[in-house]
């Protein structure tokens, strides 16, 4: 059975979908509401038009489904397939020598605390995971000296006849010699817990609490104790950025995309004091933030992991409720998911995105001393020089109507989104891309150079094939430039006449003017996919651009339903991008929409019945 057949036999069920390579092999796991809809996203011309996204589609060869009861089922069974298969295109929280990890082991009697790069079902609770051993060992130091807990192993435990040094030193509580009761102990473990979760002024109040009865009673060797242990704490907390004077618990991430790299930041901040913040980066797989996001999570607080009472998100998750559902369960009381729109909480997003981007940048450092993926691409392309300032353009428009140009810029490799453009074109009767290209190319480099106006590029790359290469030639002669070089890449979609051509590219090629035979991109290459990347940027802003005029132009139609205001209205074009996809979508993939009922899905249905048919994009 090929796909085509498999898209028509997908349940519109939650459940689990895999999709597998050539020889079985599972490439990618995931989980949905509406596995038909889900599922067909990938393959329909109108949904994400990433080149990585496309990729993975083309490598598909069988897609498998399993129906769950409902969402959190789903969410439960995508994990534990994640475990089983370890597929190629998911995000993972790998526990490798990567990362190292807090364990304390629970189960035993006199528990130990020690540092660990594997996690196991073994009844431990385990802090982390931390990228760096040193600070974990430091942070393990310092605990212990505030609860001193034991890390010997059990048979040294069970053998010991005296003392360890780490008892001389006030590291170590030494209950293997009977130098501390049970119940003393177990205090101690209750307190290392608590701080290694963040919850710190409650257990100020519990050591100050105890200190005080301590004290009362006469004890004044625990209560000394319990003074040395709150003095410490105390003077941590002092050193502590007090970020929001709200005394609740907060989870906060920031995801940011940047060349193959994505890096999701967490702030963890515990009555109002940021405590850790962490970055983990993954190879960008090239799909939704949402869905990426919504995976990380899933596998953030897997485990034992501490639930905040708010966890602060970029971006509204499409199963925001089933992970809300599933983190209450976990805490025993009220957990939020929340997107901010403004106030102390946005701040608070704002910080996790400035320190997403440090993290990219501190990473972007280590990586300068490897090879120059610039200058590979200049040795790829038989360049004259290194193309430091690469600038692309792309064309969009519907039947030459809302016809709109962009132009993006790569310097060093990494997007200079300040020296962005965008361009209204006018005056162009029909779909004629090339004179809208060379419209748009003319107005460009005009000026350029004049009157603080951008630079010149090294490079010129045109998302098309040999056509728009002569167009691009044509402008730079009329406008006298020289010393820059110029490029166009293109699709080739092969014979196959299927609706999913695109999908089954047999490559993508760059001509170069006076070169015969074009360079064909390899899978893998870094210069190739740099150059991927900067078509798929240029092709995003264009497309933008032009379903934003679109959408201006098009929404007094959706208006004339009754039941359709400005805010579903908005949230119909956020979910399917543009006119079009509206009108091709199943009543079930309307329902969708936060808001749209099934009543009004059935209307939007009939309306666009009704008018009968709709014109296709041209990009």
């Amino acid at each position: 059975m090929n796909i085509e057949e498999k898209l028509k036999k997908i349940p519109a069920s939650p459940g689990v979908y895999i999709m597998k390579g050539a020889g079985a092999s599972v490439l990618y796991i995931g989980k949905a509401k509406n596995l038909r809809a889900r599922v067909r996203s990938y393959f329909r011309e109108t949904g994400d038009t990433r080149y990585a996204v496309k990729f993975l589609a083309s490598r598909v060869h069988d897609i498998d489904t399993i129906v769950t009861a409902n969402e959190k089922e789903a969410l439960f069974l995508e994990d534990t397939l994640l475990k089983k298969h370890k597929p190629r295109y998911n995000i993972r929280l790998k526990d490798s020598k990567t990362y190292v990890s807090i364990k304390i082991t629970l189960k035993d009697d006199y528990p130990r605390i020690l540092v660990t790069r594997q996690i196991k079902k073994d009844g431990s609770r385990y802090f982390g995971p931390y990228l760096s051993a040193r600070a974990v060992r430091e942070t393990i130091k310092f605990i212990r000296r505030i609860f001193p807990l034991c890390v010997c192993s059990a048979s040294v435990f069970n053998n010991r006849v005296r003392p360890c040094l780490d008892y001389q030193m006030g590291l170590c509580s030494a209950p293997a010699v009977g130098r501390i009761s049970k119940e003393a102990y177990a205090r101690l473990v209750d307190g290392a817990v608590m701080f290694l979760e963040g919850r710190n002024s409650e257990l100020v109040r519990e050591l100050r609490a105890r200190m005080k009865e301590a004290a009362a009673a006469l004890d004044f060797e625990e209560a000394g104790a319990l003074r040395d242990r709150l003095a410490a704490i105390e003077e941590m907390l002092a050193e502590q950025k007090v970020v929001t004077h709200r005394t609740i618990d907060q989870d906060v991430f920031a995801f940011l995309r940047e060349g193959q790299s994505v890096v999701i930041q967490a702030l963890l901040i515990r009555d109002g004091r940021l405590v850790a913040s962490s970055d983990y980066f993954f190879s960008d797989p090239g799909l939704p933030d949402t869905e990426i996001l919504s995976s990380f999570l899933a596998q953030f607080y897997r485990g034992e992991r501490y639930i905040p009472d708010e966890v602060l998100l970029p971006v509204r998750l499409d199963d925001k409720e089933v992970i809300e559902e599933w983190l209450v369960e976990k805490k025993g009381r009220r957990v939020e998911l929340i997107v901010p729109v403004r106030g102390d909480k946005v701040k608070l997003l704002k910080m996790a995105g400035e320190n997403a981007l440090q993290s990219m940048r501190k990473r972007a450092v280590h990586k300068t001393e490897g090879p120059d993926v610039v200058g590979e691409l200049g040795t790829r392309l038989r360049l004259a020089g290194r193309p430091e300032r690469i600038e692309a353009f792309d064309i969009s428009n519907i039947g030459g109507t809302y016809a709109v140009g962009a132009m993006v810029t790569f310097v060093g490799g990494e997007p200079d989104k300040g020296s962005y453009r965008l361009f209204k074109v006018k005056g162009i009767d029909g779909p004629d891309d090339y004179a809208m290209m060379e419209h748009v190319l003319e107005r460009r480099y005009r000026a350029s150079g004049k009157d603080g106006g951008l630079p010149l590029p090294s490079l010129i790359l045109m998302d098309g094939g040999k056509g728009q290469l002569n167009i691009a030639l044509k402008v730079m002669a009329s406008l006298g430039i020289t010393g820059v070089e110029l490029a166009a890449l293109a699709k080739d979609r092969g014979e196959d006449p299927s609706p999913y051509a695109r999908v089954r590219s047999k490559g993508e090629r760059v001509y170069l003017p006076n070169v015969k035979d074009a360079v064909l991109l390899k899978e893998g290459s870094r210069p190739d996919l740099l150059l991927r990347r900067i078509r798929d940027e240029v092709h995003r802003f264009a497309i933008r651009y032009h379903r934003k005029l679109r959408s201006k132009s098009v929404g007094s139609a959706i208006d004339s339903i009754t039941g359709i205001g400005e805010k579903r209205r908005k949230a119909l074009f956020e979910r399917f991008g543009d006119l079009d996809a509206i009108r091709g979508a199943t009543v079930d993939e309307l329902k969708e929409v936060p808001a749209i009922t099934e009543g009004l899905a059935l209307k939007i249905k009939a309306f666009f019945e009704g008018e009968g048919g709709g014109a296709n994009e041209q990009d």
